[in-house]
């Protein structure tokens, strides 16, 4: 079995990860800011200050993978100046610190998995649109999340140059029952309300943490995975669909009502352009590749959902 190098090993996405590496047999070893004990068995924290431009050395010795997850919430603020510059630098240095200490320090990794997201696209030309966003189409550097997504990847991908395996994992929106976008759109059905984001038409392309999850295990372990992967469920759907979807699966009664968009614009700012986007993602590259989804479509996926514990 292999040992696993991790960036951004404690967020949404890295938590289920290591959790199932380890389950596979792996070793996880968590880049974190601190020194800690995990206290679990095939788990253990390095240091590395991405500030500072330093990583533990043994660590980095000891993977033969590195799985790049970090970087700031996308959602987690408003976007000021200050917090896109934070999304933006967490990223880019992060990817740059890891290949600098893979072209300089001893190592024996042979395959770098980094993830992205489909913030790559722009919006859909229209709704709904024919021609779904394939891996091969260019970023869209007018929008601040193409920009970003650019700058991310490219920042990482001077690995291939000193002959490692690299993959990019552009993610959609995830759905897990942990935290995230999922959990949002549960917390007003608390209250009998199921909230339509606009006016619902924009398409939303998921994808559920275990297939999420599934994937990156398969790039670790796989080495016919190579290149740019759309990690979205192959069935978008509009946001009203997903809503919807969410209530009736959750139980009980809910009344679907809109949230205009200019009432998003003044809560979010910026980031409610996000909010009500249609961005339509084929993952079609991705099914070639044999891989198999296990909830290729939202109401299975809900289901599935709302019979977890929040954990």
């Amino acid at each position: 079995m292999a040992t696993i190098l991790i960036t951004g090993g404690t967020g949404l996405v890295g938590t289920a990860l290591t959790r199932a590496l380890v389950q596979q047999g792996h070793e996880a070893i968590i880049l974190s800011r601190t020194a800690r004990s995990s206290g679990q068995k095939g788990i253990r924290y390095a240091v590395w200050d991405v500030a500072a431009g330093t990583i533990d050395p043994a660590a980095l010795a000891a993977a033969d993978a590195v799985v790049h997850l970090a970087g700031a919430g996308v959602a987690d603020a408003r976007w000021s100046e200050a917090r896109k510059q934070e999304i933006v630098r967490s990223r880019v240095d992060s990817g740059t610190l890891l290949a600098k200490a893979l072209r300089e320090l001893p190592n024996k990794v042979r395959t770098v998995v980094s993830a992205s997201a489909i913030g790559w696209y722009g919006p859909d030309p229209v709704i709904p649109n024919p021609k779904p966003f394939v891996e091969t189409d260019p970023a869209a550097t007018a929008t601040f999340l193409g920009r970003t997504c650019a700058a991310w990847e490219a920042a990482i991908r001077p690995v291939e140059e000193l002959g490692k395996r690299l993959v990019f994992a552009r993610i959609g929106i995830v759905l897990s029952r942990a935290g995230g976008a999922y959990a949002e759109f549960r917390k007003p059905m608390r209250f009998g309300v199921a909230p339509v984001m606009g006016n619902g038409r924009q398409i939303v392309s998921w994808i559920h943490i275990d297939d999420l999850v599934r994937f990156f295990v398969a790039a670790v372990e796989n080495r016919n995975y190579t290149g740019t992967y759309n990690l979205v469920a192959p069935t978008p759907v509009s946001n009203r669909k997903l809503i919807t979807t969410i209530a009736k699966a959750k139980g009980g009664f809910h009344l679907t009502a809109p949230a205009p968009a200019f009432v998003l614009k003044v809560l979010l700012g910026e980031m409610s352009v996000e909010v009500l986007k249609s961005t339509t993602v084929s993952s079609r590259k991705l099914q070639d590749q044999g891989f198999g989804f296990h909830y290729p479509d939202i109401i299975a996926a809900a289901k599935n959902l709302e019979r977890k514990k929040k954990v």
